[in-house]
C-alpha cells in the first residue's frame, strides 16, 4: 500500500513538473490579423 502512495507521488510531482515546463516553452505566441470594419458614427446637432 505504501508502494502506491509513493508511486502516485512521484507521478503527481512529474505531471506538475511537466505542465510547469508547457508552460514555460510551449507555443505561447498569439495569432495575429489585421482586421479593418468601417465604422458609422450617428452624431446629433
Amino acid at each position: 500500500m505504501g508502494r502506491i502512495i509513493k508511486y502516485l507521488v512521484y507521478l503527481v510531482i512529474l505531471g506538475f513538473l511537466g505542465l510547469v515546463g508547457y508552460a514555460y516553452l510551449g507555443p505561447m505566441a498569439p495569432e495575429t490579423a489585421e482586421i479593418r470594419q468601417g465604422v458609422t458614427l450617428d452624431v446629433a446637432d
